[in-house]
C-alpha cells in the first residue's frame, strides 16, 4: 500500500535502493576467488604481456568447451576452473589483465597468476615481462581499490575477507632458477637445503602480505614430484628414472612448507593457510597411472623428442589422440584429467593430502560462520 502511493521520484528512490541492497547480497552469498601463481594456474595474463611464456596457440585448449587456446598451460581446464565449479562459481574468474575484466566480473575474483613466475624474483629471468609476485600482490590491491570504488570499501572489504584465495608458486625456483643450467647464480650461493630455507623464508613473507590484504582462507600448494615430469626426465633422467636431484629438492620443500604454514596459522591464532600435498597427490597416479585409468605418467601428450618432454607444445609437435590416458599434457604441466583428480583430493582428501582440512570441509565450516 505505501509503495502503490508514492510518488514517481519517491519511486525511483526506492528502486534504487532495492537494487542496491540486491548488489550487495549478491557479493555476501557469493564466495570470490582469487588466483596467484604459476603456469599451473594462470588462465590467460601472459596473453597480454610481452613474453615467451604463454600458451596461446593450438593444440593448447583442444578440449576446452570452446576448443580454442585461452592461455591456459593444460589440454582444457585447469585446476582454478576445477576449484571454481566446486565452490559454486558460474565462470571462472577472469585474468586480472583482460581487458573484459570490469563491471560484475569484479565480484567473481580474479586470476593474478603469471606464467614462468616464482617466489623469487629472479625466476623465470629468461621469460623477461612475467607478473611477478610483488607485482600479482600489488595487482590485488589495484584491484581493491576498483573494487571499494564500485560497491564501497565494507563490501569490498567483505567480499575478500569471505573469498578463497588459491596460491601455487615455487617449482620455478627450482626448475627456472637454481637448477635452469648448471652452476647458476643461486646454486653457487646457497646448498640445496640452505636455498630451501631461503625459499620458505621469502615465501612467508608472500603469504603474510596477503594475509595483510584481507585474504582468509588461501589454499596453498607444494610443488609436485619436479624430477619426474616429461622433461625433466628427457633433460635429467637416469636410465627412465626422475631426476634424483629435483626429486630431492621437492622432498626438502614441501614439508618445510607445512611447518612454515602450521606456524603461521598458530601465529594468526586460526586456520587462515590449509596446505594441499600435491606431491603425494602427483605421485599417486606417477607411480601407479593405470590405477587412475591413464597408460602412461612419463611420456606427455603433446611434445617431442624423449618422452615428449623437449621443447614447447606446438603444432609441429607429436599430439596424442585421448589426452585422458595421458598424465602429462606437455613436457610441465598435468592434463585435465590429472587436474581432476588432484582437485578431487582438494576436495575430499585426509589429512595425508590436506592439512589441517579439505575444502569441503572449509566449505561446510564457513557456511556456519
Amino acid at each position: 500500500m505505501i509503495i502503490s502511493m508514492a510518488s514517481p521520484a519517491s519511486s525511483m528512490v526506492l528502486a534504487l535502493l532495492l537494487a542496491a541492497f540486491g548488489c550487495i547480497a549478491v557479493i555476501v552469498e557469493a564466495r570470490a576467488f582469487f588466483i596467484f601463481g604459476d603456469s599451473l594456474v594462470d588462465s590467460g595474463n601472459n596473453n597480454y604481456l610481452e613474453t615467451t611464456a604463454r600458451a596461446d596457440s593450438p593444440p593448447y585448449g583442444i578440449d576446452y568447451p570452446t576448443g580454442t587456446p585461452t592461455g591456459r598451460f593444460s589440454n582444457g581446464l585447469n585446476i582454478p576452473d576445477l576449484i571454481g565449479k566446486q565452490i559454486g562459481l558460474s565462470e571462472s574468474p577472469l585474468p586480472y589483465l583482460s581487458p573484459d575484466f570490469n563491471g560484475k566480473k569484479l565480484l567473481v575474483g580474479a586470476n593474478f597468476a603469471s606464467a614462468g613466475v616464482g617466489i623469487l624474483n629472479d625466476t623465470g629471468v629468461q621469460f623477461v615481462n612475467i607478473l611477478r609476485m610483488y607485482r600479482q600482490l600489488e595487482l590485488f590491491q589495484e584491484y581493491k581499490r576498483r573494487l571499494s570504488a564500485s560497491v564501497g570499501s565494507k563490501q569490498a572489504g567483505r567480499l575478500v575477507s569471505q573469498a578463497l584465495v588459491l596460491i601455487t608458486v615455487g617449482g620455478n625456483d627450482f626448475v627456472n632458477n637454481y637448477y635452469l643450467v648448471p652452476f647458476s647464480v643461486r646454486s653457487r650461493q646457497y646448498s640445496l637445503p640452505d636455498y630451501v630455507k631461503f625459499l620458505i623464508s621469502e615465501y612467508q613473507k608472500l603469504l603474510m602480505k596477503l594475509y595483510k590484504l584481507g585474504a582468509r582462507r588461501v589454499l596453498v600448494t607444494g610443488t609436485g614430484p619436479l624430477g619426474c615430469v616429461p622433461a625433466e626426465l628427457a633433460m635429467r633422467g637416469n636410465n627412465g628414472g626422475c631426476s634424483q636431484e629435483l626429486q630431492r629438492a621437492a622432498s626438502l620443500y614441501n614439508p618445510q612448507l607445512v611447518e612454515m604454514i602450521n606456524g603461521l596459522n598458530a601465529e594468526i591464532g586460526r586456520d587462515v593457510f590449509i596446505s594441499a600435498n600435491t606431491q603425494r597427490m602427483h605421485n599417486d597416479f606417477v607411480s601407479d597411472p593405470q590405477a587412475f585409468g591413464f597408460t602412461t605418467s612419463d611420456t606427455a601428450c603433446c611434445g617431442q623428442g624423449p618422452y615428449n618432454g623437449l621443447g614447447l607444445c606446438t603444432q609441429l609437435s607429436n599430439l596424442c589422440p585421448n589426452r585422458d590416458l595421458y598424465a602429462f599434457w606437455d613436457p610441465f604441466h598435468p592434463s585435465e584429467k590429472a587436474n581432476r583428480l588432484i582437485v578431487e583430493q582438494i576436495m575430499t582428501g585426509s589429512n595425508q593430502y590436506m592439512h589441517p582440512m579439505n575444502l569441503s570441509t572449509i566449505m561446510a565450516f564457513d557456511s556456519r560462520i
